[in-house]
């Protein structure tokens, strides 16, 4: 199915749907792959079922876009020094306790907006997005903030047009994504950054209820296999994941799935949202998990004891970046599409209100 790009606000089809005995749609883009009634959203809050058809409550709105290194991805091994446009988006398929995007990736608040038609979020066409990541210098657009396959209909959109004019691509990831998403995007993605949080099943559980760690590694060894250049990263959070069992779990799968040289990014917690009660990762821990990870055999690990998450909390306003009218951005979002009736009103609960 070709997504039709549209050049004002309006939802897409969402690209990996299956029509249930049940008569429900299910959404197979992540692994929560849920099962969907007319009126009701995914997990991640940003695909609708409408009339039996799932559409994108997002698709060309974005939460934030930043410019900076590459490295700070964090990527070290795929065109070094190189200058990366980051955007995100609203909706995300984990509830991280220590989430420094909150605001910016779950977007609950931003995502009913939309929902009702109500939304003043940024629109920003694909084309519109390429050229601004040219003119403001950058050699690739990563994909990050929260995790893309809950827009991916957009990554892709976006994905294809930036390679044909010359632009890398980064996908920074939680790897809880099916394999049916995966083989669609690979042939578009140059980069993977994939997060392994931990190698107990508890962990994820804590922010994820159906994650378990054998179906992260196994999408982020998948994403390997299909050819995607990918380096993993490990946020160290005190008393949850700063184990020497963790550390050395975590380099032997590297070594043994991805290779002894595939690069391993040690990042450092900093207490936020619910973890706020935590203290910051001690830099100790931090350089006894390389240590542990040269002992194991890995050539490429990397510790940053000076930054955690890849976060966007001082990024200037979307509209700087797109050398646009601010006002214009920013107008009411209203689906024009005919499922969505004169209202622009899309979820079940908002009909109720609405009358």
């Amino acid at each position: 199915m070709k997504t039709q790009i549209p050049e004002t606000y309006q939802l897409v089809e969402t690209r990996l749907q299956e029509h249930m005995p049940d008569g429900t749609t299910r959404c197979n883009l992540c692994l929560w792959r849920c099962r969907l009634r007319h009126g009701q959203r995914g997990f991640c809050q940003t695909h609708v079922n409408r009339n039996g058809t799932l559409y994108n409550l997002s698709y060309g709105i974005l939460s934030a876009i930043d410019v900076g290194p590459i490295e700070d991805k964090p990527v070290r091994h795929f065109r070094p020094g190189s200058r990366v446009m980051s955007v995100g988006s609203y909706g995300c398929n984990f509830r991280c306790g220590g989430c420094h995007n909150l605001e910016i990736s779950w977007g609950v608040e931003a995502l009913d907006e939309l929902a009702r038609g109500q939304s003043h979020a940024a629109y920003v066409t694909p084309a519109q997005l390429v050229e601004a990541a040219q003119q403001h210098g950058a050699e690739g657009i990563a994909f990050t903030y929260s995790e893309p396959a809950v827009w991916l209909e957009y990554v892709l959109d976006v994905a294809q047009l930036a390679r044909a004019c010359g632009l890398y691509t980064v996908y920074v990831s939680n790897s809880f994504v099916t394999d049916e998403a995966l083989e669609l995007i690979a042939p578009h993605i140059d980069v993977l950054c994939s997060d392994v949080k931990s190698m107990q099943d508890s962990f994820y559980a804590e922010i994820c209820g159906k994650a378990t760690v054998e179906q992260v590694l196994a999408s982020i060894e998948k994403a390997h296999k299909l050819g995607i250049h990918v380096e993993t990263r490990t946020n160290i959070i005190p008393g949850k994941n700063d184990n020497v069992d963790t550390y050395r779990r975590i380099a032997e799968w590297i070594r043994e799935h991805l290779g002894a040289d595939s690069p391993w990014h040690i990042t450092r917690f900093f207490p936020a949202y619910k973890l706020e009660n935590l203290p910051m990762t001690p830099a100790e821990s931090m350089w006894q998990a390389r240590d542990i990870a040269e002992q194991v055999g890995l050539s490429r690990v990397y510790v940053y004891d000076d930054k955690g998450c890849d976060c966007a909390d001082s990024n200037l306003p979307v509209a700087e970046y797109l050398d646009a009218d601010s006002v214009a951005i920013h107008k009411q979002k209203q689906c024009a599409a005919s499922c969505c009736g004169e209202s622009g009103v899309l979820i079940k609960k908002y009909e109720r209100d609405a009358g």
